[in-house]
């Protein structure tokens, strides 16, 4: 698996045509373990819900996009945020021995979780050794 993704931008819609600036996108951080049967990538992704995410493969891409919804009290307005993009974005290459017709995500507490399998033929066998 390789990581594609640099800092990306989205375009704000919302606003007039003349005053259009980039929004940056977030990259989640992400751990990845492999083991004999697949992947297991976890993405930081707090803030987000499940129907502002999207997990989608195409040909050997993974892409995760999300908005984070933040929260604010009625009538208030924030003084400082460490955080002002809310757009997550991230894309990895699979390699061809991964079976992207079986990817399962879940999503707990702003940590996204996906497995993907490796495809039969690429799994370890054992091999029965006959005597005589």
């Amino acid at each position: 698996m390789t990581d594609k993704t640099e800092l990306t931008t989205k375009n704000q819609t919302e606003m007039e045509p003349a005053a259009r600036q980039p929004e940056p996108s977030i990259r989640p951080a992400v751990d990845i373990f492999e083991d004999e049967s697949g992947i297991t990538l976890h993405a930081d992704m707090p803030g987000i819900s499940k129907d502002r995410l999207s997990v989608k493969v195409e040909g050997d891409t993974l892409t995760i996009e999300g908005d984070a919804e933040i929260p604010m009290p009625e009538n208030m307005e924030p003084l400082y945020a460490d955080v002002r993009a809310t757009h997550y974005q991230r894309s990895f290459t699979l390699g061809s021995e991964m079976d992207t017709e079986k990817v399962e995500a879940s999503l707990n507490q702003g940590v996204l979780t996906l497995r993907i399998p490796k495809r039969d033929e690429h799994k370890p066998r054992k091999i029965e050794v006959k005597v005589g």
